[in-house]
C-alpha cells in the first residue's frame, strides 16, 4: 500500500465516530490528579491465535498511567483507569481533542507479530515480524451512556502488519458509585498485507506447512461483541472482568490456517489505581 494511500485511510478514520464508553462528565475530568496509575493482574483464556481450536489461558499484568497528557497503557488499562474506550489501545497515546461529546487521539504501540513455531497449525510459515504500530482514533457520545467511534492502525516499518481498520459501538448498561457494566459490538477490516500475513499461506511455505497456497486480499476480518465489569471494594481496590466472543469474517474466515471461524475469551483481575 503506498503511503499517499495509508495518508488518506487514516485521515478518513479520524473524522469518523470510535470505541463505547461515555465521556465523563467536566466536573469529573477537572478533579483528576495530574498523575494517574494502576498496577493489576488478570487471568485469561482465549484462542491460541485467531481461528484456533486450541485455547491458551495465562496470567497477564495489567498496568497503566498517566502523566499530562500522555498515557501509557498495558491492552485494557486504559478504560481500567478512567481513560474511557478512545480506542488508543495498548502503548503511548495521547488525546488532540477532547470536549463533553467528542475525543481524538493518536498512538503508538509494539505489536508483537506472531512466531509461527508457537502454534501446530502455522508451523512451517513465515513469522510475522515485531514492529511499531501507529494508530488513529476518535470517538463521539451520542448520549451519556451510548458511545461510537472508529481507528486505524498502521504498521509503520513495513514489516507485514498492514493497516487495520475498526469501527466500534457500546454502551454503559450500569453504573453506581462502586460497580460498572459496560457492552459493546464492532466489526474490523483488514488490507491485503496484513491478511497475507496472519491468514495466508505462500506458495514457499507449502512444503513445509502441509497447507494449500491462499493468498488473500483485503476485506472484512471480524465481527467481535463484549461485555465488561469493574466493582471497587476498597478505597483503591477492584476487581474487574471481561467476556467476548468473535467470528471471522471474508478473506480471514475463508483461509486454510483457520480451524474454528468462531472463538470466545475471557478474563477476571484484581487491580489497584490512585
Amino acid at each position: 500500500m503506498s503511503a499517499r494511500s495509508v495518508v488518506l485511510a487514516i485521515a478518513a478514520a479520524a473524522v469518523l465516530p470510535v470505541q463505547a464508553q461515555s465521556t465523563p462528565p467536566r466536573e469529573e475530568r477537572a478533579e483528576s490528579p495530574p498523575a494517574r496509575y494502576l498496577l493489576g493482574v488478570a487471568m485469561a483464556t482465549g484462542p491460541e491465535y485467531e481461528g484456533a481450536r486450541t485455547r491458551d489461558t495465562k496470567l497477564k499484568p495489567v498496568w497503566a498511567a498517566k502523566i499530562g497528557r500522555i498515557r501509557i497503557t498495558t491492552a485494557g488499562g486504559s478504560a481500567l483507569l478512567g481513560f474511557g474506550r478512545e480506542g488508543a489501545g495498548a502503548g503511548a497515546s495521547t488525546q488532540l481533542v477532547e470536549t463533553d461529546q467528542w475525543r481524538l487521539g493518536i498512538s503508538a504501540s509494539i505489536d508483537g507479530g506472531r512466531d509461527s513455531g508457537d502454534a501446530s497449525t502455522t508451523q512451517g510459515l513465515p513469522d510475522v515480524r515485531r514492529t511499531l504500530r501507529a494508530r488513529v482514533y476518535a470517538n463521539y457520545s451520542l448520549t451519556r451512556d451510548w458511545n461510537v467511534g472508529a481507528s486505524a492502525s498502521q504498521d509503520v516499518l513495513g514489516r507485514g502488519g498492514g493497516l487495520t481498520l475498526s469501527v466500534d459501538t457500546g454502551w454503559r448498561l450500569y453504573r453506581s458509585d462502586s460497580t460498572e457494566w459496560t457492552t459493546g459490538i464492532g466489526v474490523s477490516a483488514a488490507d491485503s498485507r496484513n491478511m497475507r500475513s496472519y491468514f495466508g499461506v505462500p506458495v514457499s511455505a507449502v512444503t513445509a506447512s502441509g497447507k494449500p497456497a491462499y493468498e488473500p486480499g483485503a476485506g472484512l476480518r471480524d465481527v467481535h461483541a463484549g461485555i465488561n465489569f469493574k466493582h471497587m471494594f476498597a478505597k483503591h481496590w477492584f476487581v474487574f472482568g471481561s467476556a467476548g466472543a468473535s467470528r471471522l469474517l471474508g478473506p480471514a474466515a475463508d483461509s486454510p490456517l483457520v480451524q474454528k471461524p468462531g472463538g470466545a475469551s475471557a478474563q477476571i483481575g484484581v487491580a489497584w489505581r490512585n
